[in-house]
């Protein structure tokens, strides 16, 4: 079925790129926050005197509020405009990137890391819904195009930009950077964009489908957080926070569903193109993500690379993503975007293979090679996947479109950074504790004495070969399993009907 076509929006053809321009910054700055603090978590934990497992709340909560948030988005734009949310939500954006950067212990950080969330949210799908009304259906893939490498972008370069500036600085300007690009934002997306505010009306607001969202969210991530250090389901505390999470997400779907005012529109998955597209982007996101959270950290704990260094290696994705980029967008006028998603997703699971059979003795290229070449696949999925995804919904399901497809983008963050932190540390035990027992310590201490070691000193050097050891072969294993999602993500794209119509142009199929 078609829906209407969009509204169409007279701009001046001499602003719209400006307009595109600060729309994909703001994008970039908001999925950059992701990232960013990867890095710097060492630093963070060093200064502040906190483990790393308690470091990886400062990821987790920005990205659970962001998650939380995101779906409000359809509300909050048919309420107060398109236009006043991106400028409010910029300037509380920028506010709470001062708290964090002027944060002094962890509980002030992660509190100011939800503000940083819960303000960033609109920005995301707001951005999306604001290009398509300012861009005519013609150039729509290319300004898609734009913002989505801005997505595709933030993530690769936050560890580089965030560890030359922990190593360089001091972490409290990862968030001091922050303030200008908000403040230059905000200003000048009031100016330009005044002319394609959305029209309001008042809507009532669903506070219980709101709070079964956050509650059943929050039990989630709570239990994926914390359930490392708990011994998970031999912890009641872990099981009562599991079924907390299944029954409040049992009941906020049947709630949604019947409510005429829902918080999250959930009937919009009644249309397989979107459901297909979003679940492929949210498994194939969270995959991809999972390497940008793992590679720095074992990078810096185990093979003694500093936080920059470790950045850089992962930031070649983003390097080489930009030379394909406007080649996928013009394919999308011709090519059917599920074999682009499919192939390009499938190309990433290779070259997570590839970082599969990684060794201790790997060296810097070696490790960025992998990220190079998978740079050059990543545009051919992610932009037909937040195109299309788009593109298959009524016109006035857009915003609410946008908002669940980032919410499942930023909840797939969330729990990959939870479960390949739990992956990678359980499979460090198990690969320990075979290494130990497969060492033959008496004819070690033997060769090692013979090198003028005291016993002290060769105990203290097996322990640290095997600890190296188990830690390479559990970054192996956790691989091999994001490989397998990879796969699995880009078969599930086939379950969509090939879109009518050009990308972009709002045909909507159910």
């Amino acid at each position: 079925m078609t829906g209407p076509a969009r509204q169409e929006v007279m701009i001046a053809p001499s602003r719209r790129m400006l307009a595109g321009l600060i729309l994909a910054l703001s994008n970039f700055m908001v999925v950059l926050d992701l990232t960013i603090a990867n890095v710097s978590v060492p630093h963070i934990a060093g200064n502040l005197g906190i483990s790393l497992d308690q470091g990886t709340w400062i990821i987790t909560s920005y990205a659970v509020a962001e998650a939380i948030c995101v779906p409000l988005t359809g509300w909050l734009v048919q309420r107060f405009g398109a236009v006043r949310i991106y400028v409010l939500s910029m300037i509380g954006f920028g506010f709470f990137s001062f708290l964090c950067g002027s944060s002094m212990t962890l509980t002030m950080l992660v509190a100011c890391r939800i503000g940083q969330g819960v303000c960033g949210a609109p920005l995301m799908p707001v951005s999306q819904a604001l290009l398509m009304r300012v861009f005519p259906p013609e150039k729509r893939p290319m300004a898609m195009g734009i913002w989505a490498m801005t997505t595709l972008l933030g993530p690769a370069l936050g560890p580089i930009i965030g560890g030359a500036i922990s190593d360089g600085m001091s972490w409290h300007w990862i968030f001091f950077i922050n303030i200008p690009v908000a403040a230059f934002c905000a200003v000048m997306g009031f100016f330009i964009l005044r002319e394609v505010e959305t029209g309001t009306r008042k809507l009532p607001i669903d506070f219980i489908g709101l709070g079964l969202l956050v509650f059943w969210i929050g039990c989630l991530q709570i239990m994926l957080d914390i359930g490392r250090d708990h011994d998970w389901f031999a912890d009641p505390k872990i099981v009562a926070l599991a079924i907390c999470a299944v029954l409040g997400f049992l009941v906020f779907v049947i709630w949604e569903l019947t409510e005429e005012h829902p918080v999250v529109d959930l009937r919009i998955f009644a249309n397989r193109g979107f459901t297909a597209s979003v679940l492929t982007l949210a498994l194939s996101f969270g995959s991809f993500f999972a390497s940008i959270v793992l590679i720095p950290q074992w990078l810096q704990s185990s093979m003694g690379y500093t936080a920059t260094q470790a950045g850089l290696v992962t930031a070649f994705t983003a390097m080489a993503a930009i030379t394909t980029s406007q080649l996928a967008a013009k394919m999308l006028s011709w090519a059917d975007p599920r074999l682009m998603i499919s192939l390009g997703v499938i190309w990433l699971g290779c070259m997570t293979l590839v970082r599969a059979l990684w060794t201790t003795e790997a060296d810097f290229w070696t490790l960025a090679l992998p990220h190079i070449l998978q740079g050059f696949a990543m545009s051919f999925f992610i932009i037909p996947l937040t195109t299309v995804s788009l593109s298959v919904v009524r016109a006035e399901e857009v915003p609410s479109a946008a908002g669940l497809q980032n919410f499942l983008r930023t909840m797939a963050i969330a729990v990959s950074t939870s479960l390949v932190l739990t992956i990678w540390g359980d499979a460090q035990r198990v690969a320990r504790s075979e290494l130990a027992g497969r060492i033959q310590p008496d004819e070690a201490m033997r060769g090692l004495s013979g090198m003028g070691m005291t016993p002290e000193q060769g105990r203290q050097v097996i322990s640290d070969i095997v600890e190296q050891q188990a830690v390479m072969v559990a970054v192996d294993y956790t691989f091999w399993v994001t490989a397998c999602v990879l796969f699995l993500a880009a078969a599930l794209v086939w379950l969509s009907p090939r879109p009518k119509g050009m990308p972009g142009m709002g045909a909507g199929g159910h």
